[in-house]
Parts: structure tokens; C-alpha cells; sequence
């Protein structure tokens, strides 16, 4: 079978793809503005390149047609926090997908820790296992709701009984498959 994109909705091919893309990671981004502290899980999020270490992010309208905080407050700062999510912050991860005032914080609507890692970024969800500190490098106009926003990586926090002297890390983050979650499971060779 060939499903010719050109035929489908917009729903339909988002379908298709998060379904077939897998798993995709997800970045619980952190931007803050005016003191306000912005948590947001993106899906369609991947690793871009690493010289110079880049990844991207698509960040697309709230239901009313405006831009997400998320990407206001990236374009307007020039930074973001990436932190991954662990199993046990599933149900908060969901809760702050959903769309609130850009006045209210999710951190403090749905109780989401946060730490001050350096004063020169957002903060990052408290007992992050790793996250990364970013500056806006650029954007894609495609000309469409969706912004794919490419962030360069800064620097990187990661807890230290993670990660060995040769940078092998070894976390437990979750991702995205459809609708669904899963969680990394590590098979060695």
C-alpha cells in the first residue's frame, strides 16, 4: 500500500508519521519571561546535528491560532531548558500540555518542581536525570502553523551517578509512540 500524503488532513499525516517515527523523544521545554516559568512537552523533537550540537523542535498554534508561549518566549529570549521525562512524571508531563493563560505557570498550576542550574537559563525540572541549556540558532519558515525552531546546545546538566568518565550516560527517559508512552529499555551487546 502508498498512502499519498497529498490526499490526507493534517490529522491524518500526523497520524501516520508518530506512528511510524519511533520513538520519538520528548522535550519538556522550560522558558521563562517576565518571571513567569513555562513548561511544555514537545514530540516532534530530534537531534539536528552535532557540529554544531543542534536539535529542533516544532512548535505550532494554540487552539485559538495564536503561537504557543513556547515558541513566543524562545523567539523573544533567544534561550530554552530541554529537560527529558522520567515514567514517574508522566501524568504532570500530560497536565502541562495543556494551554493556560501566558500568565499562569504550568510549575505552579500543576505543582512541577523546578532548580536553578545556572542564572543564564531557565530552570530545570527538579530531578531532571539530564537536561540541556540552549540558545536560539535559527528557524524554518515552511510556511505553515508549525515552527520548527533549531536550538544550539550550550551546555549540559547531567546527574553524576549517570554518567561515567567517558560520557556514557544511561537514563530512563520516556517517549512518545502515537498517543502512547513507552520507556527506554537499554539491551546491551
Amino acid at each position: 500500500m502508498v498512502i499519498n500524503y497529498s490526499e490526507l488532513n493534517d490529522t491524518k499525516k500526523y497520524k501516520l508519521m508518530s506512528h511510524t517515527i519511533i520513538p520519538r523523544p520528548i522535550a519538556w521545554i522550560v522558558t521563562q519571561q517576565n518571571g513567569i516559568v513555562n513548561i511544555a512537552p514537545f514530540s516532534y523533537f530530534a537531534p539536528l546535528s552535532s557540529n554544531p550540537p543542534l536539535v529542533v523542535v516544532s512548535i505550532g498554534l494554540k487552539d485559538d491560532d495564536t503561537p504557543k508561549d513556547t515558541r513566543i518566549n524562545i523567539l523573544e529570549t533567544k534561550k530554552a531548558t530541554i529537560c527529558f521525562a522520567k515514567l514517574e512524571y508522566l501524568e504532570k508531563l500530560i497536565l502541562s500540555s495543556n494551554e493556560l493563560p501566558k500568565d499562569v505557570s504550568e510549575a505552579k498550576e500543576f505543582d512541577i518542581n523546578t532548580v536553578i542550574i545556572t542564572e543564564s537559563y531557565p530552570p530545570i525540572i527538579e530531578n531532571s536525570q539530564t537536561a540541556l541549556f540552549c540558545e536560539l540558532h535559527s528557524f524554518i519558515d515552511i510556511q505553515s502553523e508549525t515552527l520548527p525552531i533549531i536550538l544550539e546546545i550550550k551546555s549540559q546538566y547531567i546527574q553524576k551517578e549517570l554518567c561515567d568518565e567517558k560520557l556514557n550516560i544511561k537514563v530512563d527517559n520516556i517517549y512518545r509512540i502515537g498517543k502512547g508512552f513507552g520507556k527506554i529499555e537499554l539491551i546491551e551487546l
